[in-house]
């Protein structure tokens, strides 16, 4: 009897596998951290042979927890950190150099000088994507050019190279499947998302032999099988996507304008944009959503960088909390901020401004504020910043959201649920369960071997923990926006000439 769907979730701080049934509900799950390598300044690497092993003890601890073998899995499904790249020999399977992370900045220089050459806005209508050595295209041509052997072996045919969802499939495979799904390929700077293949032109620009590259697949379909030595038994791996692209499909937002939001270290949002990509005119993002044989769907994307790593700030290096569950409790001792606002531009602002020259900012404060009011403040932030990038989606898609549906650690936080609500004056819906990319990988592989009938039948499992209704006054939501947009603009040239 299948009774379960296995998916594994390869964080970039750890891998998960998580077993769930046909209720869409955890069954078992297992975690083991990923080491995390900093040769240089601004480098990060992983082992991509670390990357597999975790996962395949994940998934073994997962099946020997619940007491389970290989014939009660319908199939597996996978979800990834994306752009990460990985380059490994064809004959052999063993990776030619670390795998170098979607957070590395080593091609900063060489995505400028792309830039210099003309290559931004033809490279942008293609792919959808900003040049930026965050994404997987000039990550490749940095090892085919700094590796010995590396180019050569490429050109012959003798090397593969993937993303971490790529890669797992070839290991789970035994080295006979290499594919891509369209998520993960549309997050590589190499992938028209209109003709839905690799583009030429831009091979030809990064000097990147075809050869190399995976064949492109939908998120959902059998791609192949377990290597029957690894459980016992051949599985299906049948269904694959990148972790925000998943994380949208595991809160069910399948149809055009849903919208979630993950609230973790950064915030990420995704919109659902329909069956045609629409060109950001605010710098969002466009990319190819979790789809079906047959059906693409795209999305728009919008990143914060500091949201849950706001309340970590309070607690690590102001010493305001002792932990962040503590930051709800002090935020509601006092009804507001007292007039100040927190604007975490550590690293600069993303969408709509980006602006690499802003840093963060305490502003509005009066003898009166305490702690609280500034915890309180930082919390705020949170939310007007997603506020920003909900306002621009709205403006590139012309559509007026209704709802936003919210997953991650930090949306545990019921205040800050609250303010997101009062901000944006929008629903806010909030699942049981909150794994939701985990669990969108495993929609998408239990589709594909008709565990789940079809996204009706998956629509019944959603079930909402909570659900926030705005509940400020349009006069003080115009204020507090009001407020909000003096404060980023006393903050956005701060480290210009410096």
């Amino acid at each position: 009897m299948k009774t379960y769907i296995l998916s594994m979730d390869a964080g970039t701080t750890s891998g998960r596998c998580i077993l769930f049934d046909k209720n869409g509900k955890i069954v078992q799950t297992a975690q083991k951290p990923l080491t995390q390598h900093y040769p240089q300044p601004g480098w990060v690497e992983h082992d991509a042979s670390e990357i597999w092993q975790v996962q395949y003890d994940c998934a073994k601890q997962v099946m020997a927890d619940a007491g389970i073998g290989p014939e009660q899995i319908a199939g597996i499904g996978i979800t990834n950190q994306r752009e990460t790249t990985i380059l490994w020999d064809a004959q052999t399977g063993e990776p030619v150099c670390p795998a170098i992370v979607w957070q590395c900045r080593r091609t900063a220089e060489f995505c400028e000088e792309l830039k210099v050459q003309g290559y931004e806005k033809r490279i942008r209508e293609k792919t959808g994507l900003l040049i930026d050595p965050y994404f997987s295209g000039t990550k490749i041509r940095w090892i085919l050019d700094h590796v010995d052997g590396a180019r050569e072996k490429a050109e012959a045919g003798m090397i593969r190279f993937g993303t971490v969802e790529s890669w797992l499939i070839w290991c789970l495979s035994g080295g006979t499947v290499h594919v891509t799904d369209y998520s993960n390929a549309s997050r590589t700077m190499l992938f028209d998302i209109h003709k839905l293949g690799w583009d030429e032109e831009i091979l030809s620009i990064l000097k990147i032999p075809k050869e190399i590259l995976p064949k492109p697949v939908s998120s959902s379909e059998i791609y192949g099988y377990t290597a029957p030595k690894l459980f016992g038994a051949a599985i299906p791996i049948c269904g694959a996507a990148g972790d925000q692209q998943a994380a949208l499909f595991g809160q069910t937002c399948f149809e055009k304008g849903d919208t979630k939001c993950t609230y973790g270290t950064g915030g990420f949002l995704l919109m659902n944009s329909g069956e045609e990509p629409i060109a950001s005119e605010n710098g969002l993002l466009t990319t190819i959503a979790a789809s079906r044989p047959g059906k693409v769907q795209y999305a728009l994307e919008g990143s914060v960088f500091v949201a849950g790593a706001a309340i970590q700030w309070l607690r690590d290096e102001l010493g305001l909390i002792s932990s962040s569950p503590e930051s709800e409790a002090m935020a509601r001792e006092v009804p507001d901020t007292a007039g100040c606002y927190v604007v975490p531009a550590f690293t600069g602002l993303g969408a709509p401004y980006w602006n690499p020259y802003a840093r963060g900012m305490i502003t509005g404060l009066t003898r009166g504020v305490n702690k609280n009011h500034i915890i309180r403040a930082t919390l705020e932030s949170i939310a007007l910043q997603i506020n920003d990038v909900l306002r621009i989606m709205q403006e590139d898609s012309g559509l007026t959201l209704s709802e936003l549906k919210v997953d991650g650690g930090a949306c545990a936080n019921d205040l800050l649920m609250q303010m997101q609500a009062d901000f944006s004056n929008v629903q806010v819906l909030r699942p049981d369960c909150i794994e939701t990319t985990a669990l969108g990988a495993a929609y998408l592989a239990g589709l594909a071997v008709s565990f789940w009938k079809d996204t009706e039948e998956i629509r019944h499992n959603q079930a909402n923990s909570w659900s926030f209704l705005a509940e400020m006054s349009q006069t003080n939501r115009e204020e507090k926006l009001h407020g909000w947009e003096q404060a980023v603009n006393a903050c956005l040239g701060w480290a210009r000439n410096t």
